[in-house]
């Protein structure tokens, strides 16, 4: 992700198509270290595309991506609405049993 950070801020400051060395200068002046090897396999990989068409085929790979929540959970919950209060009753009593929160330290023994 910091190689493309790097290649994104050259190409935003007006490099049209930055180089391995760019992204290096870039890294570098954040304190970062740079492996050459990935800088030149993502160098290669935007080779000859422009930002905006990178983001716009990002783009449409996300929106086939699911996301959501389905419906089954509050299925279940509606299912088991007997036996949640009996539920509720149990975590109130173990909350009871665990109140001695430092379990017998203080700060300053």
């Amino acid at each position: 992700m910091k190689y493309l950070g790097a290649y994104l801020l050259a190409s935003l400051g007006g490099n049209d198509s930055p180089s391995a060395q760019d992204l290096l200068k870039i890294l570098g002046a954040g304190g970062l270290d740079c492996d050459m090897d990935d800088a030149n396999k993502v160098v290669s990989a935007l080779s000859g595309k422009t930002i905006s068409e990178v983001i716009a085929a990002g783009k449409t790979k996300l929106s086939s991506v699911p996301s959501g929540g389905g419906s089954a959970a509050p299925a279940a919950a509606a299912s088991a609405g007997a036996a949640a209060p009996k539920a509720e009753e149990k975590k109130k009593e173990e909350v009871k049993e665990e109140s001695d929160e430092d379990m017998g330290f203080g700060l300053f023994d």
